[in-house]
């Protein structure tokens, strides 16, 4: 028997479709977890609370495969895993219908000034006038990253009219290399972050990058909350430098209640909601498993595989 350690949250959708091969122990704590990680060869250790999943990850010395329903897993100790020789399976594609539909919301609401209307409604107040008049059509995009979510919001962009520019990590004919886009910042309306958390994207929008954009450019953060120096963008929000900042990521997290990003009429804070916005996570996740208990069972390759040297 296999015993793999798994989350109850997803039980009621694997329990009973299992193979016969597998013994399950379940966890609906971290003191449950960190109790029985030890024989694990399999591990879904997903938690709120991160560092509780890293030192489970640490604890779990016999595991051969870990899978996570996050994308991002730059709270685990991928170099103890690349140690032991883990195969790491991620939430990559998971969440990006839902994430691109997002930014496809925010964009709008930000055009048209949605959260004025909304707050002239809970002031009883008829509007003689739009408070946003921007269109989507016509208008230029720059798109940092072409992962999985990257790829959707550029799809569901083409039919609103916006001309996208992307950026890739790879060369592509149709897409800017990552030594390119900076030059060209200048040109676009809607600057959307989708990069993965890595050293390398670590604070790649600074004071530099904010100075650079159109003064009625528009940045949007899907990504994490570090690829952004956050008080360089305080000071440009607040300056007016650029028109708007649409955030469903920040940092920390969640964001303190006196922090000045809360209060800019020009920030738009999401409080990470992008990837939650939708009830078909957990399913889109259990049965990716269940598909690769099958390769792992056969010595198929697991997907999607999570590169522990590049960190997504």
């Amino acid at each position: 028997m296999t015993i793999a350690v798994l989350s109850a949250i997803a039980r009621p959708l694997l329990e009973p479709r299992l193979p016969d091969w597998i013994e399950p122990r379940w966890f609906a704590t971290s003191e449950e977890l960190l109790g029985m990680v030890g024989e694990a060869e399999i591990g879904w250790f997903d938690l709120y609370s991160k560092d509780d999943m890293a030192e489970a990850a640490r604890r779990a010395v016999k595991m051969k495969w870990f899978n996570s329903v996050y994308a991002g897993l730059d709270h685990m100790p991928l170099d103890v895993l690349q140690q032991r020789g883990v195969v790491v399976t991620n939430g990559a594609g998971i969440n990006a219908i839902t994430i691109a539909e997002y930014v496809v919301m925010g964009m709008l609401n930000v055009a048209k000034g949605y959260r004025e209307v909304i707050r002239a409604q809970d002031r009883h107040e008829w509007l003689l006038d739009s408070p946003g008049k921007r269109e989507l059509f016509g208008s230029t995009a720059l798109l940092l990253g072409m992962g999985a979510i990257g790829s959707l919001i550029a799809e569901r962009l083409a039919p609103f009219g916006v001309e996208v520019t992307k950026v890739r990590r790879s060369p592509a004919p149709d897409a800017l290399a990552p030594d390119q886009w900076r030059a060209q910042l200048g040109k676009f309306d809607w600057i959307i972050v989708a990069v993965p958390a890595t050293p390398e994207t670590d604070g790649m929008i600074g004071a530099g990058e904010l100075a650079a954009m159109k003064p009625d450019a528009v940045l949007i953060n899907i990504a994490r909350g570090t690829v952004i120096d956050q008080d360089a963008l305080v000071n440009t929000l607040r300056a007016g430098a650029i028109y708007a900042a649409f955030l469903d990521v920040t940092t920390p997290e969640p964001l303190p209640a006196d922090h000045p990003l809360w209060d800019l009429p020009n920030a738009h804070v999401t409080m990470h909601l992008s990837g939650r916005a939708q009830d078909k996570m957990f399913q889109r996740a259990a049965d990716r498993f269940l598909v690769n208990l099958r390769r792992y069972r056969t010595g198929e390759p697991l997907e999607p595989q999570f590169d522990l040297t590049r960190g997504y």
